[in-house]
């Protein structure tokens, strides 16, 4: 019998979240030496002082093959929190018994728990899972464009900010 468990990541998963971004780059046809996250990374940011989001792990008989990195955001129009997937990746070899559903299920009961009003992530256009999502009731909002800067072009615009508001630049330990 097939054993399944969703759980909340623990300091101990470093590595294992790092090889999960790993098999998601693959999947998703991104070369290897486009993930930078490293175990410190995970450590630092996920368990640290300063938390930058949670993640769950998803197990298929005791082995970790999936997880769902995810934090809060906010929405001005709610007044409220929402919760943002960043990442939702179940190993190919664990897919189809109910993992990734376990995995957003307990996002909803995570967000819904936290007075959330949203949960909000985005998905490749080509990913078949889209249609998964759709069976769960989450919706393709059709006319939100997702935009992102990323550097150098982000420090170059930073280095513009009035110093008369923003006079001594924020360490980069980001």
């Amino acid at each position: 019998m097939t054993k399944t468990l969703i759980r909340p990541a623990t300091p101990a998963d470093a590595g294992t979240i790092v090889d999960l971004v790993k098999a998601l780059a693959i999947y998703e046809n991104e070369p290897l030496s486009s993930v930078k996250i490293t175990p410190q990374d995970v450590l630092r940011d996920g368990f640290g002082e300063q938390r930058r989001f949670e993640a769950l792990i998803a197990e298929l008989d005791g082995a970790p093959v999936g997880f769902a990195l995810f934090f809060h955001n906010y929405s001005t129009w709610e007044g409220r929190a929402g919760l943002f997937v960043e990442d939702l990746f179940v190993l190919e070899r664990a897919r189809g018994h109910g993992l990734g559903r376990q995995l957003i299920t307990a996002l909803a009961a995570i967000a819904d728990a936290r007075g959330c009003k949203r949960l909000d992530l985005n998905v490749l256009d080509w990913n078949p899972t889209r249609e998964f999502y759709h069976r769960l009731g989450i919706r393709h909002l059709e006319s939100w464009l997702p935009y992102r800067m990323v550097q150098p072009a982000l420090a170059e615009l930073g280095a513009q900010a009035d110093p008369a508001w923003f006079p001594a630049r924020p360490s980069r330990k980001i």
